[in-house]
């Protein structure tokens, strides 16, 4: 059903999330798996918040974890609760306004996360390579300039590219064949030639990929170097140990961006750029609390304690 203002030029007032709606089938089943990733989600980021919270944990790395965490459960809930209703309802229209809030803040979101991982692996970096001055150089102000500096990129990217994507006409169906506004599927509906944007969209994909993503094998490289000439084999394992939880998390979340934004059109197939959308709001965020507390052994401990307080308090309150 298409909601338009007849004219001269008939306007898109409204855009309808196609989804998987041809398969029946699979509503209620997509309902539930999504309920329950976005509930594990929200549990799980929440959690490494109040233990990043700890005393024992107050370095750096946890501080640029708990603010990951913030911006995964942000950023998962832009799509999933409208995924979630529209799974379950025949009326799958979000407003003009809407969607483009959706693609700002999904935007937003995603790209200060980009730029935020790099600041994790320069912690590392600096931890590893440079461990006697670590405390002087990753002070707090430093902390703090590089989380709002990633908050700053993704927040001028995301602006220019949701303004230009909404300055396209869309003049005839208004119907996105995805769950949410992204910029891919919307400018397919564009009824002017979008090959110079998709040209431009191509070369803003690649610099905002791929300049965290080279300061990130930058550090890695110079850590790796590092870690191999330590004599210690305790060192090493320790040392690779703080890394691994960060590299994995990186390895997904830039390898599910990259198939998303940087694929060939030619094997662009509408449902297969539909999964690996799921996949790609949902995956990282899911897995990032799991990943750091699985690898780490503070994460671990400070669980434990969190845990401990907690049941020491409803025995205390019970005794009185």
């Amino acid at each position: 059903s298409e909601n338009m203002n007849m004219g001269n030029l008939t306007t898109v007032t409204e855009f309808i999330l196609l989804g998987f709606s041809n398969h029946h089938d699979l509503q209620v089943p997509l309902f539930s798996i999504y309920l329950f990733i976005y509930i594990i989600t929200l549990m799980g980021n929440m959690l490494i918040i109040l233990i990043t919270i700890d005393t024992a944990l107050q370095t750096p790395m946890y501080f640029f974890l708990r603010v990951l965490s913030f911006l995964e459960i942000c950023y998962t809930s832009v799509t999933i609760p409208k995924m979630l209703v529209d799974f379950l309802s025949d009326n799958r229209s979000i407003s003009y306004l809407g969607c483009a809030a959706q693609m700002y803040f999904l935007l937003f979101l995603g790209i200060s996360e980009c730029f935020l991982l790099a600041a994790m692996a320069y912690d590392r970096y600096v931890a590893i390579c440079n461990p006697l001055r670590y405390r002087l150089i990753m002070n707090r102000r430093v902390c703090l300039f590089l989380t709002v500096l990633s908050w700053f990129w993704g927040n001028v990217v995301s602006l220019v590219q949701t303004a230009w994507v909404f300055t396209l006409p869309f003049c005839g169906s208004n119907q996105i064949n995805y769950f949410f506004c992204d910029i891919p599927p919307l400018i397919k509906l564009s009824c002017t030639d979008t090959s110079s944007y998709e040209m431009q969209l191509f070369t803003v994909t690649i610099l905002v990929n791929f300049t965290p993503f080279s300061l990130i094998v930058v550090s890695y490289t110079l850590i790796i170097s590092t870690i191999l000439k330590m004599a210690s084999a305790d060192g090493r394992h320790k040392a690779f140990s703080t890394c691994s939880s960060h590299l994995i998390v990186v390895t997904l979340y830039y390898g599910s961006s990259g198939l998303i934004y940087l694929r060939p059109k030619s094997i662009n197939s509408p449902d297969s750029n539909k999964v690996l959308a799921l996949m790609y709001t949902t995956i990282t965020p899911i897995l990032n609390p799991i990943v750091y507390s699985l690898r780490n052994n503070e994460v671990k401990g400070a669980m434990q304690r969190l845990l401990w307080n907690g049941l020491k308090g409803k025995i205390f309150s019970q005794r009185k």
